[in-house]
């Protein structure tokens, strides 16, 4: 009579466990896109982010509709700058950078900005979760400082400035009672701002048809479906184990830089990822036992 529950238990992990590794393959595979579109193909990065942004909006609309949402009145503005600024960032950073030291950058620029408006909302650390920022802050330095296997000063800053701005939209996202439907409305504010942004970049802008699907998988499927994934994903995940599992994602993407695209792990970046991804796994377990 006991037998079945354990099974009845386990459906719904196998599937928060199946949510949160595709949502995790769907982050990483924004980095490899980007960057196999931008390196081996025509299209320019202000193309990638329109096509990106539009596909996403279209596929986030589609999925609402099929449920009778509309997000037309959904989502905000400043998120939708803050999402734009993101995806322009990041797009121009990866022109430079290699999949796993730009998603290493990404990641650990969000969370040192989420961690800082703890920090500015008068949140305490512990010594362990200081040590850890300071170890996370000791890999990045060293990851940028000048040398044959420094990645691109401008490039790194664009992308420590989509890690930003992925981050506050992350904490103005917070709490939300219908995350989809909030992300499809942000998507939709963010069509015109990125419109604009390719606009303005007419004059250098090229593309081809491997572009443009590199692109749009990377809106359609990594961005809004990876995205609906991992709303769905978070619903079942304590603060700390989600905020730990996406410490996963720079790792992916350089396991996937290296066997798809044929990229170099360094021993600069080794060191600095299990500096940076150590750190901030300290301060993020340390948070979650408090």
């Amino acid at each position: 009579m006991d037998e079945p529950k354990p099974a009845a238990r386990s459906a719904p992990l196998t599937a928060l466990t199946v949510l949160t590794a595709l949502a995790m393959l769907a982050f990483a595979g924004n980095s490899l896109l980007c960057r196999l579109a931008l390196k081996g193909t025509r299209i320019d990065a202000a193309t990638f982010t329109f096509a990106r942004i539009a596909s996403a909006a279209l596929v986030l609309w589609l999925i609402l509709a099929a449920r009778g949402g509309d997000a037309r009145r959904a989502g905000s503005w400043a998120s939708a700058a803050m999402l734009t600024l993101y995806a322009v960032a990041f797009s121009y950073a990866y022109v430079g950078l290699p999949a796993g030291a730009g998603a290493l950058l990404l990641f650990g620029a969000v969370q040192a900005t989420m961690i800082g408006y703890g920090l500015f909302r008068g949140e305490r650390l512990a010594a362990r979760q200081w040590l850890g920022l300071a170890f996370a802050l000791a890999g990045l330095v060293w990851l940028v400082l000048p040398g044959l296997a420094a990645p691109q000063p401008i490039s790194s800053a664009l992308m420590i400035v989509a890690g930003v701005g992925w981050g506050v939209y992350s904490l103005r996202g917070r709490g939300l009672a219908d995350p989809v439907t909030a992300t499809a409305g942000n998507f939709l504010r963010a069509f015109p701002i990125a419109a604009a942004v390719f606009a303005l970049a007419q004059t250098h802008t090229t593309f081809d048809a491997a572009g443009l699907g590199y692109a749009v998988a990377s809106g359609a499927i990594t961005s809004g479906l990876g995205y609906v994934a991992w709303y769905a994903a978070l619903k079942g995940l304590k603060p700390a184990t989600a905020a730990t599992v996406q410490l996963s994602v720079p790792v992916i993407a350089a396991a996937g830089g290296v066997a798809l695209l044929g990229e170099a792990l360094t021993v600069r970046l080794f060191i600095s990822s299990a500096a940076i991804l150590g750190g901030i796994a300290l301060v993020v377990l340390s948070r979650g036992r408090r």
